[in-house]
Order: structure tokens, then C-alpha cells, then sequence
């Protein structure tokens, strides 16, 4: 009988007194889901929704023993379809990866082959995944905001929760295309980091949280990008000037939303929703391109911080902690 192939990954296990542990060890690729491709994971990268599965979060991940990673770029090592062949360099973020399906944390991921996105011209594997989920949320939320007739001379918009990874990079994507760019963030120590990577100013979040009950407030951002949610979406949409729009993709603040109806029938506010797991496969793949051609950001490095599964623990507790500044991502590859 021919040996199964191991390899590295980070799993989590309950430890039969409530709680979960996570470790490094080897797994068999014979243990991996069904599916058309099977991709040798060179890069990853670390995303709350990560954090949340590798601690035990049923809301995310329902079995456990399990390997989270909802982001993974690497090669094609097997594949049963004809339009994926082994050596090509693929993306595969967001559906059910690394949830309830083995994810980017190994070195190995096999998925169903329309889960696969070929890696863009312009765009290295590691690119790819300082981008991943987080980049390509950015990028929906900035094509919202310029879908619906925004100008940058319309006036600021606003990005909350600036310094995390979506935030980070809505900020620069904004200041890309040349909007004047205000970002809200609990860390105000980042506020360089933020100004390099394209903030024009930045502000405390506690400017953008109003828990009054007035339904409008007075009229600040053109449009915004909230990455957080709870009082602070509240608080921004009241405030957003009319026919603007906010691009709405987090919770991590709260899910529950207060509000009346008024932002909304007398200054037309527009509240845009962003997904990104099932996102549908076109526009997943024009995303990917854009972010590869047009929207290829020159800052990358500056946002990114690199582990290796071994550091990986360590940045799952800080991001849990809401210590990441932009984004984490871990090599698994030489």
C-alpha cells in the first residue's frame, strides 16, 4: 500500500475540558477533503474570521479537529480538471475555505476546482496574499463607492477601523484613485503609517462614535468604508452627506445597528453590503485582475508583516486582541 504524503499544519483540537489548543504537526493529504485540485500552499494569510475558527468559534467552524486558513495562493500540484494543470499558480480565498474545509494553514489545501482563481499577471503568490481576502473586500468597497458617482471632489470619505487589514487597504486603494482620505482608528499611534500608505488625515475612533438618538447628525463624508460596524456604522451613516454611500463589511464592533429610516429618505444614503466568501466567480476573477493591474499598490510591504506557521499562534492571539496593524501573512512554502 503506498504511504500517504505529509505535511505542516496548524491544527486545532478540543482538549476534552471545553477549551481548544492549537499546534503544528504533521497531517496525511489523504485526511484532506474531496475535490478536483489539490494546491501546495505557499503563502497564506491571517483574517479575524481565522482567528475566530482557530478558537474554537462553532459560528465558523463546526467540527474540530480542524486546520483554519480562509486565504491560500500557491501551485497546482494535482489537478482532475482541464482548466487547472499542475505548475500553474492559483488563488483560493473565501467559499468555504478554512472553515468547515481544510484550509490555507497547511501546506497542502484540496479543494472543489470553482474555488479556484488563476494568479493574475502582475501579481506574485506572496502579493496575493497581503492583498487576500482582506484586499479583495477593500477593493469591492472602493467599487462601490465609484460605481455609485462619488467623486474625489466630492469631498473626504471616511475608512473606520483604518489600520486593520480591510482598512488599511481601502485606505490606500482611496488615495489611489484620489480620493482625500479620513481614517478612523482606536490605534492613533498608527497615524504615520496611515498618512504613508495614503491618509490624508486621521482621526481617533471616538470622533465617529455618537450614541445619541438624533437619526441625523451633521453631514461629513462623501461616502465611507466601515469596516467595524455597531455604533460606529450608526454614527457614519447619520453623518454621511446626501446620495452618498457607505460600503459596510465587519461586525467586529457590534452586529446590531441602530437607526430610523431618515439617512435614507431624506438624504438618499445608500448602505452597500460587501461579500466576499461567496462572491460570484466573475467578479471574483475581475476583482483579482483589477488588484493586479490598475490597482496594484506600491505599499504592499508597508502593510505587510510575514510569519511562518511556527509565529502563527502568536499573531492569532494579537489580532484577537486587535494588535495587527494592517496585515498578517505566513509563508508555508521555501
Amino acid at each position: 500500500m503506498k504511504k500517504s504524503r505529509t505535511f505542516p499544519a496548524l491544527v486545532v483540537e478540543e482538549d476534552g475540558a471545553g477549551g481548544f489548543t492549537r499546534r503544528v504537526k504533521e497531517r496525511k493529504i489523504d485526511e484532506l477533503p474531496p475535490g478536483e485540485v489539490l494546491v501546495r500552499v505557499q503563502y497564506s494569510s491571517l483574517n479575524f474570521k481565522d482567528a475566530l475558527s482557530a478558537s474554537g468559534q462553532r459560528g465558523v467552524t463546526r467540527q474540530y479537529p480542524h486546520t483554519p486558513g480562509i486565504d491560500a495562493a500557491g501551485v497546482v500540484e494535482e489537478s482532475a480538471v482541464e482548466n487547472f494543470r499542475p505548475g500553474e499558480q492559483v488563488i483560493v480565498t473565501g467559499r468555504d475555505l478554512g472553515q468547515n474545509t481544510s484550509g490555507g494553514f497547511g501546506r497542502y489545501i484540496r479543494v472543489p476546482s470553482g474555488w479556484v482563481v488563476p494568479l493574475p499577471a502582475g501579481l506574485s503568490v506572496r502579493e496575493a496574499m497581503i492583498l487576500g481576502t482582506a484586499g479583495f473586500t477593500a477593493a469591492q468597497c472602493v467599487q462601490k463607492i465609484i460605481e455609485h458617482g462619488v467623486a474625489p471632489t466630492d469631498g473626504e470619505v471616511l475608512v473606520s477601523g483604518a489600520s486593520g487589514g480591510v482598512g488599511s487597504l481601502s485606505v490606500a486603494l482611496l488615495a489611489l484613485e484620489g480620493y482625500r482620505v479620513t481614517a478612523a482608528t482606536g490605534k492613533i499611534h498608527e497615524k504615520k503609517f496611515l498618512e504613508k500608505i495614503g491618509a490624508g488625515r486621521v482621526i481617533g475612533r471616538e470622533e465617529v462614535i455618537d450614541t445619541g438618538d438624533r437619526p441625523l447628525l451633521a453631514r461629513r463624508w462623501a461616502a465611507a468604508v466601515d469596516t467595524v460596524g455597531g455604533v460606529i456604522l450608526s454614527t457614519v451613516i447619520r453623518q454621511t452627506a446626501y446620495r452618498g454611500i457607505v460600503a459596510a463589511c465587519g461586525n467586529a464592533a457590534g452586529a446590531e445597528l441602530a437607526l430610523t429610516v431618515y439617512p435614507f429618505i431624506l438624504r438618499g444614503v445608500t448602505l452597500a453590503g460587501v461579500d466576499s466568501a461567496a462572491c460570484p466567480d466573475e467578479l471574483r476573477r475581475s476583482v483579482w485582475d483589477r488588484l493586479a493591474g490598475g490597482w496594484k499598490l506600491g505599499c504592499l510591504e508597508e502593510i505587510a508583516t510575514e510569519v511562518t506557521l511556527d509565529g502563527l499562534d502568536e499573531q492569532i492571539g494579537r489580532i484577537l486582541r486587535g494588535e495587527v496593524r494592517g496585515r498578517v501573512i505566513v509563508r508555508l512554502g521555501d
